[in-house]
């Protein structure tokens, strides 16, 4: 597997847009990838997916970008790190790297849930950016978000024993403002952006057609994670200089590898 350059159509994020995220907790319908550029993803995400065990779901891994070179390549587009600069500032890694993928009638879902509640990162301020590999909309369980969710602070999660859950955890329906509920809908090769406080979800895909966001999580280099309940976190560095060293560094892959748990220090692909 090669690594070759993708073609982008970015831009950097309006003065509005900005505003946008900081009052609503997300931004959507970017523009990233090109059409040739997403052919190269939708061919490369069928190669990754054969690279797996049998017994290992591509939606139940994560940290791709430790294990192979290409997704650390796909991580490091520029176009997307302006997104991304625009949000938290100049200095900022990656660390986390998945592939949330729905395919037809397999009946995962994503409950209602925010990210902050599974991280012990502080401050609370992580971005994620989540990449359509595929069109995305209601019929194939787009991911959907509760509009200024992310000003509420800390809502009450309980954890469920649904198999079909991929996270273990989720809000209450009851508590969803269902007038906020807004679907990010995507084009191939489109991003969105949402805050690590925001609630979101998404339910079973019932169309014939997949459902593939890879979803890549970044912090400015203050965010630092405790390590005690997360010994396998690390840093990468993707743009600017990291001034303060919380965290401990990761490996660029140079290999073409894949995980096989939810989470895996890069020394494993080494």
């Amino acid at each position: 597997m090669t690594t070759t350059e993708l073609g982008t159509v970015g831009r950097r994020l309006t003065s509005a847009e900005q505003q946008q995220y900081r009052d609503d907790g997300y931004l959507t319908g970017l523009p990233l990838f090109d059409a040739a550029a997403v052919e190269q993803m939708q061919r490369r995400f069928g190669e990754l997916c054969a690279k797996l065990p049998a017994d290992v779901e591509m939606g139940r891994v994560n940290c791709w970008h430790k294990a192979n070179r290409w997704v650390d390549h796909v991580c490091r587009t520029p176009a997307l790190l302006d997104y991304v600069e625009d949000l938290v500032g100049p200095n900022f890694f990656l660390w986390g790297a998945q592939f949330f993928c729905k395919f037809p009638g397999d009946g995962t879902i994503v409950p209602w849930h925010q990210d902050a509640q599974y991280w012990p990162l502080s401050p609370r301020k992580a971005v994620t950016a989540w990449i359509a590999l595929f069109d995305t909309d209601r019929e194939n369980a787009a991911m959907q978000v509760v509009k200024g969710t992310h000003q509420t602070g800390d809502v009450e999660h309980r954890t469920s024993d649904n198999a079909n859950y991929i996270l273990p955890d989720e809000i209450d329906s009851a508590a969803i403002d269902t007038s906020r509920i807004v679907s990010l809908d995507l084009r191939a090769g489109e991003m969105s952006l949402h805050d690590d406080g925001l609630i979101h979800g998404s339910g079973a895909n019932e169309s014939d057609r997949v459902r593939v966001g890879l979803t890549l999580r970044f912090c400015a280099t203050d965010v630092k994670c405790d390590l005690d309940v997360w010994p396998y976190f690390e840093a990468f560095l993707v743009r600017g200089i990291d001034e303060f060293g919380h965290n401990p560094q990761g490996t660029i892959p140079t290999q073409d590898g894949f995980p096989v748990t939810k989470f895996q220090h890069s020394s494993e692909f080494a």
